[in-house]
């Protein structure tokens, strides 16, 4: 399997123009597409089985654990132990398994090339070990890891010599049709990747048509092991949305408030976390252990003062993003600005020391910020929450068009309404966040190539 150079070839000038297609045309090319569909069932299987076990775990630690001990419910304390446990099981994943447990969350969203498959295991167990104790992250980034390492081996073994350039395409694709079966659209993976990546043109296209067959059967996977087992697709869905409003002129005017509310938390955020990331990497064991403590310590604060469960706070918060919408009446403006500063500090401490991605508590701090200035007169509740989500999404992450998306794809029609809403504040909040990292003297965060 070879896909070729697109260099000059033939004794061809370099200074005349290559047909940028003839790529496509190649039987390496063809071969190529080939391997990506034969990838994409073994690999998004594997990335079903991780989701349903991390969903499996999640009860039987917070309800089934502390009833099998003797305890009629679960004890206010319960998280702090539970999350000083996963803290020890991270830390000595990171120092001692080859990989570090995959990448550092306080980077950002990045996707660097598929990992070696001796790096997956320490992926795995440390993701496990993260999300399924509470730790305030998403999946996303080890099913990222997890979906390219194992389309790039099987690319190796398929495809006897095959060039660093395919197995790295194949790796990609597989990627691809991870994340897109948990954002529940390849079109979602489709812009996440373009943005990532930082291709254009004909470059692009030829990437992205591998990882959106990939994709699509990962799509066919996760819809036919969902019905089959009982256990639904894990993907981000919302469902019971009432139907919008037009946009209002006030509505503009929140968007301007939101988008900048969003840069500012964000950018709290991500100073914080790395702020204490270099702490953590001093001392990798003890110090998340300390991060576990921390996280434990704001859910028994928040359960203590909302008389709310735990878990409300905890995880990623990509189930409870339709409850906190169904329900935001049952909330008070005080438990939710409680729920986001302990939650928003809870995600600090998680992107230090932890191992998952940072986009799902991204997006419920979003909406819990849009629900709570939905009290506020000229802004209804839909639209407050899908600009919540987007600002947030984009000042986290830099991925403008994949935020506008993620934000209205979610909502279904309703999210189409309010569009023009969610695109400005998605674009104040894009150069916000831009003009805060660089008033800092720090970097802006950019784009890996996968």
């Amino acid at each position: 399997m070879s896909v070729g150079s697109t260099g000059p070839v033939g004794g061809t000038p370099a200074s005349v123009p290559q047909d940028p297609y003839a790529l496509v045309r190649t039987r390496g090319y063809l071969k190529l597409l080939l391997v990506a569909a034969a990838v994409g069932f073994p690999v998004c299987a594997v990335a079903f089985g991780f989701l349903a076990l991390v969903h499996e775990l999640e009860p039987l630690i917070y309800k089934d654990l502390p009833r099998a001990l003797g305890f009629t419910g679960t004890p206010l304390w319960w998280p702090v132990p539970m999350l000083v446990v996963a803290g020890l099981l991270v830390g000595l994943t990171v120092r001692y398994l080859p990989g570090h447990g995959g990448h550092e969350p306080a980077d950002g969203l990045a996707l660097r090339g598929a990992p070696p498959l001796s790096a997956l295991p320490g992926v795995v167990l440390a993701a496990l070990a993260s999300l399924s104790f509470g730790a305030v992250l998403g999946p996303e980034a080890p099913l990222i890891a997890l979906g390219g390492g194992l389309a790039a081996g099987a690319a190796r073994l398929l495809g006897r010599g095959a060039t660093s350039q395919a197995v790295a395409a194949v790796g990609a694709a597989g990627s691809f049709a991870a994340v897109s079966a948990l954002l529940g659209s390849p079109l979602l993976g489709a812009f996440l990747l373009m943005e990532v990546s930082g291709l254009g043109g004909p470059m692009l296209g030829m990437l992205l048509v591998p990882g959106l067959l990939a994709a699509g059967i990962g799509a066919l996977v996760f819809t036919g092991l969902g019905d089959w087992t009982g256990l639904g697709t894990y993907s981000l869905a919302l469902h019971d949305f009432p139907k919008a409003a037009q946009p209002t002129v006030p509505e503009f005017g929140w968007a301007l408030v939101i988008g900048v509310a969003a840069a500012f938390l964000a950018a709290g955020v991500q100073r914080l976390s790395l702020f204490l990331k270099d702490r953590v990497v001093r001392h990798r064991v003890p110090a998340t252990m300390v991060m576990g403590l921390v996280v434990g310590a704001l859910a028994v604060l928040f359960a203590g003062t909302t008389g709310k469960p735990a878990t409300e706070m905890l995880s990623s918060g990509q189930s409870a993003l339709g409850s906190l919408f169904r329900d935001s009446a049952g909330y008070s403006v005080a438990a939710l600005l409680l729920l986001i500063a302990c939650k928003g500090l809870a995600y600090c401490a998680s992107l230090s020391a932890f191992r998952g991605g940072p986009i799902f508590p991204a997006l419920f701090l979003g909406a819990a910020g849009g629900v709570v200035l939905a009290h506020l007169p000229g802004l209804s509740l839909t639209a407050a929450f899908a600009m919540g989500v987007g600002a947030m999404c984009v000042a986290m992450l830099r991925l403008p068009m994949t935020s506008v998306l993620l934000a209205t794809l979610l909502l279904g029609s309703s999210g189409l309404t309010v569009m023009p809403l969610v695109i400005v504040a998605v674009v104040v909040s894009y150069v916000g966040a831009l003009r805060l990292t660089l008033a800092t003297g720090e970097a802006a965060p950019a784009p890996h190539a996968a």
